[in-house]
This record gives structure tokens, C-alpha cells and sequence, in this order.
């Protein structure tokens, strides 16, 4: 079977009768441009902006919808084409933090290999069928608008384009507390940039800027603070007569370096066998980085709700 035909949740059927998740969306946001054909997609998280388990099964089920319908969006009462997926973030400033490292620590304090295993299968099943242009063909645009660590660089990476704004800060964390990032890094930055940079980004622990990964290639286009989108926007306006022969060439570059299901499989493995080996030492860290999270956090909801009763008092005056 080709690479870029596998389904691999076997209770997602063919039929075009519209799947309703087990609630509704909570944590990320939908909305399809008719025009453009674009689908919109922005990831809004509850608590600190990584993937959270909840936010995770929304990905997936909002993943393969689009590839059980052949690239089809179920909108207002229809379906509607789409050509583009676009993946951004409601948080300010920050587009995705990456892994839940809570349930981490617990599921390695706990030895649960299961649910380590369970959470890497759902990260590598979305991103696969968004790199396989989920079965149709479809361009597929990462917007950073902000941050982006361990696996919320993953999930960027997966796209065909990648746009993102000047200073926003990028990279992989995991090798503080002697871990790797997991869910793609390796597969998609080799076919990218070549192994010395991959291993160099991976290794590194470095913070870098959006500036710094367009120099090395692993980031698309650089637009200044603040014009992500419009310039998503416009760029899929530009590209609306020859969205055909746009979509070829990415086809053309699936084929002509394909990336297997199976390869995504073999490393998660490899994850979940290295998290397993982490010491008291390691989790300790892996904390310290959870209350850091948190503590922005608070910071950001507590400036967010000053701002908030300022304009109150403004508006009352």
C-alpha cells in the first residue's frame, strides 16, 4: 500500500456522512474561507498552550475528518473543497509549547508505557496525514505567530509552507532533561535541512530565533511581528489561479522523497524506551519547566485581565 493512502485509526469509516467528535471543540478553533477554500484551524488550549490530551484528540479528530471526506469541510450544512489547512494559535505570542510534560512525569513515575505510547500514537497519526496532504492533495501552511517548542515545532514542521513572524523563538528543550523530541523532529528536518543541522538543532538544547531557522532553511518565509496572517492570507489569494500546479509540485516532492508511516512507528518506540530511562534527576528538571510554564501563564492571564478592567474604566469615564 503506498505511504500516502494509510489510515491508520481503524474505527474512522469512508462514508460522507458528517463524524460529530465526542463533544464539541474546546480547545481549538475552525473557520473556512469559501472563498480561498482555506480551512482555518487555531489551536486554543486550555491552560498552558501545549498538547494537552484533551486539545490532542480534537487535532486528531478534526485531522481525520479531512482525510476520511477526501479533503471535503463539512460548512454550513455542506461540503465545501478545501485546498489549504492552516495551523495557528489563539495564545499571544506563543504558537504551541509542545509535549504535556505533567502527564509525562506521571506516566514515567507510574511506568505506564501504554499511555506514554497511546499519547505518541495520536501525535504521529494527525501529523502523518497532514504530511500526506491528508490524502488530497491538500497545501497545508503553518502561521507562526509566537513561540514554538519540542513538539509544537513537530506539529509546524509537518506543513508544506512555513510562515513565520520575526522573533518568535523556536526549538528543541527535550535534551535538558535528557529526552528527545519524538514526534518527527528527525524525519522531517533531515528531509529538510540534512542530518547535521537536524542533529545540531536536536542536540543543542539552543533557543533560536525565526530569523536564525530561515537562515538554516527550516523556516519558509519571514514576515515582520504581527503579519502572519495577512500574509497567508494573500499568499493563498496570489496562488488561487494556480492552486493546480501548486499542489502538483507538492505532490511531486511527496513522492520523490516519501516519508513512511512506519519510520514515525520505529521512532515513537525509541521515545517512549528513552522516557522510561529517565532518573529522579531528569523529572526533576521536567518540573521545574512545568511550574516555569505555568508561572508565564498566570502572567499572561493576570496582564490579559488588567488590560481588560483598564479599558472598563475607560469605557465608564
Amino acid at each position: 500500500m503506498s505511504a500516502y493512502n494509510v489510515v491508520r485509526n481503524p474505527t474512522l469509516a469512508t462514508t460522507s456522512i458528517y463524524s460529530a467528535p465526542r463533544r464539541q471543540y474546546q480547545q481549538i478553533v475552525q473557520d473556512y474561507n469559501p472563498s480561498l477554500k482555506a480551512l482555518w484551524t487555531y489551536m486554543n488550549p486550555t491552560g498552558v498552550p501545549c498538547f494537552n490530551s484533551d486539545m490532542l484528540e480534537e487535532l486528531h479528530h478534526s485531522v481525520h475528518q479531512l482525510e476520511k471526506h477526501k479533503g471535503m469541510h463539512f460548512h454550513e450544512n455542506q461540503w465545501q473543497p478545501v485546498d489549504y489547512c492552516v495551523i495557528g494559535s489563539r495564545h499571544p505570542k506563543v504558537f504551541n509549547l509542545g509535549g504535556d510534560l505533567a502527564l509525562f512525569v506521571e506516566l514515567i513515575r507510574t511506568r505506564n508505557r501504554e499511555g506514554l505510547m497511546q499519547y505518541g500514537k495520536l501525535c504521529i497519526e494527525g501529523l502523518y496525514t497532514r504530511i500526506c496532504g491528508y490524502n488530497s492533495s491538500v497545501i497545508t501552511i503553518t502561521m507562526l505567530q509566537g513561540d514554538a517548542f519540542g513538539g509544537g515545532l513537530e506539529f509546524a514542521l509537518s506543513s508544506n509552507i512555513i510562515v513565520a513572524e520575526k522573533g518568535s523563538r523556536l526549538g528543541f528543550p527535550e535534551i535538558l532533561f535528557n529526552l528527545f523530541p519524538g514526534m518527527g523532529a528527525y524525519t522531517l528536518l533531515y528531509r529538510k535541512v540534512g542530518m547535521k543541522i537536524t542533529e545540531e538543532l536536536i542536540t543543542s538544547g539552543n533557543t533560536y530565533t525565526a530569523e536564525d531557522l530561515a537562515k538554516m532553511g527550516v523556516v519558509d518565509i519571514l514576515v515582520p511581528q504581527g503579519e502572519a496572517e495577512k500574509y497567508v492570507f494573500e499568499l493563498m489569494q496570489k496562488q488561487k489561479k494556480h492552486v493546480n500546479s501548486s499542489k502538483s509540485v507538492y505532490e511531486c516532492r511527496r513522492h520523490t522523497d516519501p516519508i513512511r508511516y512506519e519510520e514515525f512507528e520505529k521512532i515513537i518506540n525509541t521515545w517512549v524506551d528513552a522516557a522510561l530511562r529517565l532518573n529522579d534527576q531528569n523529572l526533576h528538571i521536567m518540573r521545574r519547566l512545568i511550574h516555569s510554564q505555568r508561572h508565564q501563564q498566570e502572567q499572561k492571564l493576570a496582564a490579559a485581565r488588567n488590560r481588560e478592567a483598564e479599558s472598563q474604566i475607560l469605557v465608564a469615564a
